[in-house]
């Protein structure tokens, strides 16, 4: 049972000289965050097929034990949808394109639907069925890739299973058969929390369990609250030793293995920057962290303050 609480992504401007230090390089922001939280959630996959190169630089960059959540490419879950064979050479591409070069610290796979994505069993069926189980199932599908993957690579020396998360934004997906496709399947729920109206359900449907904090006023943003983050303490802890919260929602009857679990917790709320301070507060509680608090603190009044200063200085003789 491992506790991973982190980020969704780590390059925005907003973030430079409030959470990143000022003057911080751009090309070592990803190296400072992954010293301030121990996982985050890659988003670049989501729009567009990575490279070899970019991956490697990844790994370099971080810790030891660091791992990385990444975002299957919206490509299969906006576009294609999986209405038919066509999502084959799609998804051979994209573990061709060098996301297991990230080796052991390659964490869970996400697969985000679209709010205008409803529930169709038999499309979720041919999802799940086409996604990998373990390195050998990705290496080998890689190995289909077309023409559009460049420069393919799958030569991984990490072997084992993969996970994946599945996070739905329709309510159609509130129904238990939902749930047994995911646990037949081996891939968990993303309990997403959001004030957009998705739907949000607390079904344990694997061994791990996948979090995505999407903020407290507008869809990502908004600080999470001492109170709120307490509860999320308690739920975290809950699920980690194989318990669960006493008001849990579910939306099926079949109860989860009382066994120990991964817990992946990335916060989204992150246009005001709340996300990574939010994720220290979260760890704290918990007693997990990657090591000593950055040195950049938030201070929402600094530019005000700032610009207080250089008035004055205008105006010193």
């Amino acid at each position: 049972m491992t506790i991973h609480i982190g980020i969704s992504g780590w390059r925005y401007a907003p973030w430079r000289g409030v959470f990143y230090p000022k003057g911080l390089a751009q090309a070592r922001e990803l190296e400072y965050a992954s010293r301030a939280v121990d996982t985050i959630e890659i988003n670049g996959s989501h729009y567009a097929l990575q490279t070899i190169g970019s991956y490697r630089s990844w790994y370099a960059a971080t810790p030891e034990r660091f791992v990385f959540s990444v975002k299957g490419p919206r490509y299969l879950t906006h576009m294609l949808r999986f209405r038919d064979e066509s999502a084959g050479p799609a998804i051979a591409n994209f573990f061709a394109s060098g996301v297991l070069a990230l080796e052991e610290k390659l964490g869970p796979f996400l697969w985000q639907f679209p709010p205008n994505f409803p529930f169709d069993a038999t499309r979720l069926e041919r999802f799940l069925s086409l996604l990998p189980r373990t390195t050998d199932d990705a290496i080998a599908l890689a190995r289909r890739h077309d023409a559009r993957v460049k420069a393919p690579w799958f030569d991984a020396k990490r072997r084992g299973r993969l996970r994946h998360a599945v996070e739905v934004r329709h309510a159609s997906f509130c129904v238990g058969a939902f749930a047994e496709l995911l646990r037949r399947h081996q891939a968990s729920l993303v309990i997403s929390d959001s004030v957009a109206g998705w739907p949000y359900f607390e079904e344990v449907t694997t061994d791990f369990v996948h979090m995505r904090l999407h903020g407290t006023e507008t869809r990502y943003s908004g600080a999470y609250a001492e109170p709120a983050l307490d509860r999320w303490a308690e739920r975290i802890r809950a699920w980690s030793v194989g318990e669960e919260p006493a008001d849990a929602k579910h939306v099926s009857a079949t109860l989860p293995k009382r066994a120990p679990r991964d817990v992946f917790c990335y916060f989204d709320n992150d246009q005001k920057v709340e996300a990574p301070f939010d994720a220290r507060r979260l760890m704290e509680r918990l007693g997990v962290g990657a090591g000593a608090l950055p040195t950049a603190e938030p201070n929402r009044n600094r530019p005000r303050r700032a610009a207080r200063r250089r008035a004055a200085a205008r105006k010193t003789p």
